[in-house]
């Protein structure tokens, strides 16, 4: 017997009524933050990629799960992309850009990443809530989603838990940029799924 034929009728009920809720919450908090994205400052970021000769990615948590996706996605188009930490990843050198995502811009091992990768003469470019931080002073380039950071828990900006708005603004203009390029480049999709993983 399925757990959810074992489930009461009402308790479900309550559950879908408030699983409808929270879609619709999460829709909005994301569509008011998105429109609060300053597509110039988006715009700088993509030039910054593509200007790269290497392109390494480094956030941590959810925030470094998101621009691992990011990377596949510039690796479909063609681009030589590195997540930091990974065994594979070779020094970052002059030429090459390092993108970072951190909402509070406060992270260490991301703020150390962007000082080492700077004090190499790599670029940065960073997504982050806050243009004071350590993060934001050493970047070339930030973007600036402005969500609640995760340790505001007692924001008016979003009522989801800890960064999650962040990070799915995040996951939005990345994408935004990936198509951005897509359109420049004008490769058709059978191209770029040539490049796509097949050790699957």
């Amino acid at each position: 017997m399925s757990v959810i034929a074992e489930t009461d009728p009402a308790a479900l009920a309550d559950t879908a009524e408030a699983v409808t809720r929270n879609l619709l919450l999460i829709q909005d908090e994301i569509q008011r933050t998105g429109a609060g994205v300053d597509p110039a400052q988006v715009a700088a970021l993509a030039a910054e990629l593509k200007a790269a000769d290497r392109i390494f990615v480094t956030g941590a948590g959810r925030s470094g799960l998101v621009l691992k996706m990011a990377a596949m996605r510039l690796m479909h188009l063609g681009l030589t992309v590195h997540v930091v930490g990974e065994t594979t990843a070779p020094a970052i050198r002059t030429g090459d850009l390092l993108l970072a995502a951190s909402g509070s811009g406060t992270t260490p091992s991301v703020v150390k990443a962007a000082e080492t990768a700077a004090s190499q003469g790599a670029r940065v470019a960073a997504y982050s809530t806050n243009t004071t931080s350590p993060l934001a002073a050493v970047a070339d380039v930030v973007a600036v989603i402005p969500a609640a950071r995760k340790t505001d828990h007692g924001s008016a900006v979003s009522r989801q838990y800890s960064g999650s708005l962040f990070e799915q603004v995040l996951f939005l203009a990345t994408e935004a940029v990936f198509q951005s390029l897509w359109d420049e480049d004008a490769a058709a999709p059978e191209e770029l799924w040539l490049r796509h993983a097949n050790l699957e």
